[in-house]
């Protein structure tokens, strides 16, 4: 009787155990399956996926009624965005603008003090956070295409809002994405804390087939995952790449041009979005140290038909494969993982703004992996440049033609 009842006892705690370590994604409701892809246009290539739901996976439709609403259309050529502790919209505008927007569409007037961007091509003034104490410290940090010798390069900039929100104060260069090159393309640009108070910045490779190598090279800083203290240095706890000459900033290569990065909710890890050439762009799990394989390794085509690479190769060891690409592109941009309840169906999953698509990306994600997708607003036919959660918990999206939308629950 007493091995009985042991047996008993412990057959109850691992049941309760088992309960508690579920992914909490289990208790949220789930959108229905469509049963089919979103996607249904024909892929550039026949490169087969490296596993099972890689690409067009089933799409899934939102059950819960939402509401898209066009705060303003004021806006020109937005790039950044991120909430205020107040719940207002910290923007940036390509040409080197940055505004304060409420949440209900009213537009400030530009904000000064801002150093002079390279807007040609794909520069301007791009990605941007605010310190995690910015209620004291009031600092912002952005990234912007910056003229130096020899071209233009990534950069990365910190400042204090004044207090009557005119100007930034002190706007101070504080990282430098290294070699500069004649170009306006691909720039990356993307930047937001991690969970230690550092920052993590997205650069690209600059688009040149001469720097397009670089992606590879642990002695530049063109097509990374960087990771900088808030004074522009390396950050403690990065990862060493054994190269000689290795840049101590990096935390991940073998990029593209990667125009979007988000924290996951739940795990703390970070997220990446990255435009591929003709096909193959992707979404990443970023890894310390790991990389990605731009070059050498695509699911995509040259803009001219042409294979990239003799022979075109998708998979190689050592090189990590995407979480999830598409083919034909939808031009990735700017993303973030929805936090909260206003829309529970939607917890934890993956927003990505899609440019060229003409869409929000909606992700679901269980284990890493996507297991659903859905295209939010695709009617609107507008270029989704960013996206982010506000204070209220309703997403906030910004596009190229100037318009700010508020995506929430009816």
């Amino acid at each position: 009787m007493k091995s009985v009842s042991w047996c008993i006892t412990l057959a109850v705690a691992l049941t309760v155990l088992n309960g508690c370590s579920k992914d909490d994604k289990d208790n949220k409701p789930e959108s229905p399956s469509t049963g089919k892809p979103v996607e249904t246009n024909p892929p550039n290539t026949n490169y087969p996926p490296a596993f099972t739901g890689q690409t067009r996976i089933n799409g899934v439709k939102t059950a819960a009624a939402y509401e898209a609403k066009v705060l303003t259309s004021a806006l020109v050529a937005p790039w950044g965005i991120t909430s205020l502790p107040d719940g207002r919209l910290l923007i940036t505008e390509k040409a080197g603008r940055m505004r304060i927007v409420t949440n209900t569409g009213s537009v400030g007037n530009p904000i000064t003090g801002i150093p002079a961007v390279n807007a040609a091509g794909q520069g301007g003034l791009l990605g941007l956070c605010i310190d995690p104490q910015f209620t004291s410290n009031r600092m912002v940090y952005w990234v912007f295409s910056e003229n130096v010798t020899g071209g233009t390069v990534t950069a990365v900039a910190k400042g204090r809002l004044a207090d009557n929100e005119a100007s930034i104060e002190n706007a101070t260069v504080i990282y430098r994405a290294i070699p500069a090159f004649n170009g306006n393309l691909h720039y990356g640009g993307r930047i937001l804390f991690d969970n230690t108070g550092h920052l993590f910045v997205s650069t690209g490779e600059r688009s040149s087939l001469t720097t397009r190598p670089l992606a590879q090279s642990v002695t530049a800083a063109l097509g990374k995952i960087i990771r900088i203290t808030t004074n522009g240095t390396p950050a403690p706890g990065n990862p060493t790449f054994g190269q000689s000459g290795a840049l101590p900033e990096l935390y991940s290569i073998g990029h593209r041009n990667p125009q979007g990065i988000a924290i996951h909710p739940r795990t703390g890890e970070l997220w990446q979005s990255e435009h591929g050439p003709r096909g193959g762009d992707e979404i990443n799990r970023i890894k310390a140290g790991a990389n990605y394989g731009w070059p050498v390794i695509t699911y995509g085509i040259e803009y001219s038909g042409q294979p990239i690479g003799t022979p075109p190769i998708q998979q190689q060891d050592g090189m990590e494969q995407p979480v999830y690409y598409w083919d034909p592109v939808i031009s990735p941009s700017g993303m973030t993982f929805y936090k909260g309840n206003r829309i529970p169906e939607w917890e934890n999953d993956l927003f990505i703004g899609a440019l060229s698509g003409t869409h929000i990306a909606r992700l679901v994600i269980d284990d890493n992996k996507v297991v659903g997708e859905e295209r939010l607003l695709a009617t609107e036919n507008q270029r989704f440049r960013d996206i982010t959660q506000g204070k209220d918990g309703a997403l906030y999206a910004i596009t190229d033609g100037g318009r700010l939308y508020k995506i929430d629950k009816q």
